[in-house]
């Protein structure tokens, strides 16, 4: 029998927050064609003569404030979900852990596999939506390094998992306490994408951002389609939360350049919802399963005083899933599914 193994892949962190390792990370991951889709040259002068001259001070500034005494926030959580998931699956299952970009490594990862006879790969990516800049990047690049690694490896990707009932319960738990302790609002804040992502990724190319419904109606565009599949996880969490679809809304963050993201842009619903008199907020990220730069500084630094400054009272951010144990026992009971365990 074969043996089989599983990994789960994230995107990323720089090794520290000095301003040499977060340049080196910003360089890998913006030279990614599916991050920054321009051609080689453009990409090339737009990261290295635009962005890698000021940015990665400012990058490194912000990760400063959320590093932990273990590393990354991202990595450090990445890790213990890592080790948590090879407890609960046992020896006949290896569990590996790889970021796109930077460390721990994937040629790192599959060398290890490789080295311990795995000939069945799950490539598991933690990235709950389909988009060319996360879960694309991520599995090509595991599929290009394990064809000259380990040919012999079999591998096989999980799907999104973007409306999971276990995903969407996990998210529910997660959030409850939250909930019931009084709020006027709750914002569900995914990270953005810019639009052209969402037309190249529609294999109708005609349907994506076509019409203001297009993810209401039904295509196979939202196999692919990172908007379609944000609302559905809200819808699902909404029906099994029982929440009043009228205190809940969506917008999306961190957009980079001057092309059109999708909207409506987080940091702009934060003063609107303040200016309209949203006293008391929630701020949920379900588009990261670990809290990271995105959610610790972006949201619930930066986030928290731009509402509190445009006349809001209490903001409130959700961690992410991290280690909670629902989401541990969906994660687990989702690699159950692709192996049969005896």
């Amino acid at each position: 029998m074969s043996q089989k193994g599983v990994l789960l892949v994230n995107l990323g962190s720089p090794d520290s927050p000095s301003v040499p390792d977060v340049r080196k990370y910003l360089r890998e991951f913006l030279m990614d064609g599916r991050v920054l889709d321009a051609p080689w040259p453009v990409r090339w002068c737009v990261v290295n003569l635009t962005i890698l001259p000021k940015r990665p001070v400012e990058s490194a500034e912000a990760y400063q404030k959320v590093w932990t005494l273990e590393g990354s926030p991202l990595v450090v959580t990445s890790r213990h979900v890592q080790r948590e998931l090879q407890r609960r699956l046992g020896d006949h299952l290896t569990v590996e852990l790889a970021m796109r970009y930077q460390n721990p490594g994937i040629e790192s990862a599959l060398l290890n596999l490789r080295s311990k006879g795995v000939q069945e790969l799950l490539v598991f990516p933690l990235f709950p939506h389909y988009a060319m800049s996360s879960f694309e990047t991520a599995v090509v690049r595991v599929q290009e390094l394990a064809a000259r690694l380990a040919p012999e490896m079999r591998l096989e990707i999980a799907a999104p998992f973007y409306r999971d009932p276990d995903y969407i319960a996990a998210l529910v738990a997660g959030a409850s306490d939250y909930l019931k302790s009084g709020y006027d609002h709750l914002l569900f804040s995914f990270h953005g994408l810019p639009e052209r992502h969402l037309r190249k990724a529609d294999p109708t190319g005609a349907h994506c951002l076509q019409a203001a419904n297009c993810c209401e109606t039904p295509s196979i565009a939202h196999d692919t389609c990172y908007r379609a599949q944000c609302f559905a996880t809200v819808r699902a969490f909404v029906e099994q939360a029982g929440l009043p679809s009228q205190k809940v809304s969506i917008s999306f963050q961190s957009r980079l350049g001057r092309d059109p993201w999708l909207k409506p842009y987080t940091d702009h619903e934060l003063e609107r919802l303040a200016q309209s008199g949203v006293k008391k907020l929630l701020v949920m990220c379900p588009a990261f399963v670990a809290d990271c730069l995105e959610t610790l500084e972006e949201i619930a630094m930066r986030g928290r005083e731009s509402f509190i400054e445009s006349g809001g009272e209490t903001f409130t951010f959700i961690p992410c899933l991290n280690e909670h144990p629902r989401w541990l026992d969906a994660l687990e009971k989702m690699v159950r599914v692709y192996f049969y365990d005896p």
